[in-house]
């Protein structure tokens, strides 16, 4: 339990705090901290906020529970960032997960931090990243895109965007819509690009299918289309020209011996090391 005679001194500021998005134990303890000294606290869904803290023993103390949410105009942010700049410090809390991942808290931050006031985040639970992590897709380079457009054609249209992106794709969707966005997903980047399908993550029935588009679009008879939804979407297939391999290959060799540089290049484009190897040979022959 945390006592109220615990509260210790918080800067005057906006202090986003991540929260669990499923399993309540896995809030951070610096967001509990944080929530336990702020004076003020403001939430997406303040009745998550109070469930967190009940949860985790953090008494209100008579403080302030503000709400923020997608509906707020610029007349609440006024509101908020005008307490900080009078030596209040506020901890904004998301829903669930990070603030500003598919959650309202940007503006809130953008205007804070306009206004000059001090910004820090509490990192902690995000779908996107935890659904990444267990996807079994690469992680090198990641896109999170979002919630896609509804309808067939904008949905198509959105998806087109990220098609040559050489990055896996983390996209957030409803249950009732998961087929669409998938036979969208299956038409537009190619059938046969690896995907997964994270569904209730940190909970009590989390699931998580791996397989090519098409296969993932033929499975979801048998699956329980329910809760909250992750989409990771592999990257495809890029046809890399020579001209790009001599390119990366004569700027690794400005700083490595070539043979140092032909694996990283090669390792890093996804070609044959033997290959880059004897292009290094022909470029410093003058071939």
């Amino acid at each position: 339990m945390t006592a109220e005679n615990d509260r210790q001194t918080l800067p005057a500021g906006l202090h986003f705090v991540a929260t669990p998005i499923g399993h309540a134990r896995d809030v951070t303890l610096r967001a509990l901290d944080i929530l336990r000294d702020a004076d003020v606290l403001v939430a997406e869904d303040t009745r998550s906020l109070r469930r967190l803290m009940e949860i985790h023993g953090v008494p209100l103390s008579g403080r302030q529970v503000l709400s923020y949410h997608d509906h707020s105009g610029s007349g609440v942010r006024e509101k908020l960032i005008s307490l900080i700049q009078s030596g209040k410090s506020l901890a904004y809390a998301s829903e669930a997960g990070t603030p500003l991942v598919s959650d309202p808290g940007f503006a809130l931050g953008r205007d804070a931090a306009s206004a000059g006031v001090n910004v820090t985040s509490a990192p902690g639970a995000s779908a996107a990243l935890a659904a990444l992590t267990v996807s079994g897709l690469p992680s090198d380079c990641f896109v999170f895109v979002g919630f896609p457009p509804t309808t067939k054609s904008a949905r198509e249209k959105f998806l087109k965007k990220f098609k040559d992106i050489p990055g896996t794709l983390i996209l957030y969707e409803s249950p009732k819509r998961l087929g669409l966005l998938l036979e969208s997903a299956s038409d537009v980047l190619g059938a046969d690009r690896d995907a997964a399908i994270c569904r209730e993550l940190t909970k009590k029935f989390e699931e998580v299918r791996r397989g090519t588009l098409s296969e993932l679009v033929e499975s979801l008879s048998s699956m329980t289309q329910r809760g909250e939804i992750v989409v990771c979407i592999g990257k495809g297939s890029v046809t890399i020209t020579d001209e790009q391999v001599a390119e990366e290959l004569n700027q690794a060799l400005e700083t490595m011996k070539l043979k140092q540089a032909a694996t990283e290049v090669a390792e890093r484009l996804g070609v044959s090391k033997r290959d880059v190897y004897q292009l290094g040979l022909e470029l410093k022959s003058g071939a």
